[in-house]
């Protein structure tokens, strides 16, 4: 039995997509409640990337439900998800190097978005507050001046989580975040993420275990596109289903 969908932001419902008679993300269920941190962890081409490509709308699901505050995104357009309150970061910063770190937050500013928008966007009070009060969670307001290109990786990271926050995303949809990052950047990132949640839910997609300890309410073993175990880390990481994946890889 399902459950009742209305405590959930996020509920996916027999999630299956195929290419070419692949099934990369096979009858898979999730359900997110508001304000949860939830890792999903798996081996490599397990479908955890595709599971964030099908919930923003990059991919279109063969199959199944994807309900975000009770509204059916499965069959809506990338633009259209975005504006119901989605946000997805990718594995590479897509940052604008050439802007400093305030000019990137303003441009992701909602109003700024659509060419009639940006035509008639002005720097008023309102931006300024919104600009500054991210770069403060993002840990760059001394850094506001700076050009992005000058940022250091971990920097860049935060300024794309950034980005979408400014956005006021109700989910956020975070691939890798720590990737490449030095253990205090790590921390710090832990620390955001924590901070976020208290406005957000967010869903990451991450490998390194000590992090995934760091910030996870719960966890979601993915294997070959399907749930493999569902719980707390500890809970996953002793179930002999997750250890024969993993040893096995």
């Amino acid at each position: 039995m399902s459950p009742s969908n209305n405590d959930f932001i996020l509920s996916v419902e027999g999630l299956t997509v195929s290419f070419d008679g692949f099934k990369a993300v096979n009858d898979m269920s999730l359900y997110l409640e508001p304000q949860e941190i939830r890792v999903i962890i798996g081996p490599n081409g397990a479908g955890k990337t595709t599971v964030l490509d099908l919930i923003c709308g990059k991919t279109r699901a063969t199959e199944g439900s994807i309900k975000f505050k009770g509204k059916e995104l499965s069959k809506m357009s990338e633009h259209k998800i975005v504006r119901s309150g989605v946000g997805r970061k990718f594995q590479n910063p897509s940052i604008y190097e050439d802007l400093t770190v305030f000019e990137n937050l303003e441009v992701s500013f909602p109003r700024g978005r659509s060419v009639m928008g940006a035509l008639a966007f002005k720097r008023d009070a309102e931006v300024i507050g919104a600009v500054e009060e991210v770069a403060r969670t993002i840990f760059l307001e001394e850094l506001l001046d700076q050009p992005a290109a000058l940022l250091s990786h971990g920097q860049k990271q935060w300024l794309e989580i950034g980005m979408l926050l400014i956005q006021k995303p109700d989910l956020l949809m975070l691939d890798e975040p720590v990737a490449g990052m030095s253990v205090a950047e790590r921390k710090k990132t832990a620390e955001l993420l924590r901070v976020i949640t208290k406005n957000h839910t967010v869903l990451v997609i991450e490998h390194d275990m000590q992090f995934v300890g760091d910030i996870a309410d719960r966890v979601t073993v993915m294997h070959q596109g399907k749930v493999l175990s569902e719980g707390s880390l500890e809970k996953v990481k002793s179930d002999p289903k997750v250890i024969e994946v993993y040893l096995g890889h």
